[in-house]
């Protein structure tokens, strides 16, 4: 049975993968599977990944930021949202360079080495004005939201805010109060 590679969306980059993993698997690199597609690491760590979309097909390096580019090769593919990734691309096999490759492997695997990455952002848990008020006057809600980790008081707040009525974020609340009292996350039935 053939296995699907998630990654390679159109299936029409068989042949040009084929030769950027031959390239890949030059390096001191594991191959793995993660995410439905193909991922190289060192050191269990994640160095880089490789895919066919609808009009390219490309490596991609998971701390490509810090890689020095001379060659100006990589993007962000999305500048909002990505820190770390780069996007090696291509659109046919006349265009891949196994030596510029190589050489851009090795600097990841470098900066592997170095530990370089970009520390997660904290997110920001802010608390809306309908559970606010609610914390504030019980203590014992509020102390036992506090101990919540902030990822299930997020749950908790989100909950509350994708409803788009004041009259049922009020029923929400309402809702989650007693769990909160209780000790009970909003989706720990699921876990």
């Amino acid at each position: 049975m053939e296995v699907k590679n998630a990654w390679n969306k159109t299936n029409q980059w068989d042949e040009e993968i084929e030769m950027l993993h031959a390239i890949v698997r030059k390096m001191p690199l594991v191959e793995t599977t993660k995410w439905g597609g193909p991922v190289y690491t060192y050191k269990d760590k994640n160095v880089v990944g490789i895919g066919g979309f609808k009009s390219y097909f490309g490596i991609w390096f998971y701390n490509g930021v810090f890689l020095k580019d001379e060659k100006q090769l990589l993007i962000n593919a999305n500048e909002d949202n990505t820190k770390s990734l780069r996007q090696m691309r291509f659109q046919s096999k006349e265009e891949i360079d196994e030596k510029i490759i190589l050489e851009y492997l090795s600097e990841a695997i470098a900066i592997e080495e170095k530990g370089l990455s970009i520390p997660k952002a904290k997110k920001e848990t802010i608390i809306p004005e309908i559970l606010q008020k609610a914390l504030d006057v019980n203590s014992e809600l509020a102390t036992k939201f506090q101990a919540f980790s902030p990822y299930k008081q997020r749950e908790f707040i989100e909950h509350i805010i994708s409803a788009k009525q004041e009259k049922t974020q009020i029923t929400r609340l309402e809702k989650i109060i007693p769990m909160i009292l209780a000790e009970k996350g909003l989706n720990d039935k699921y876990r």
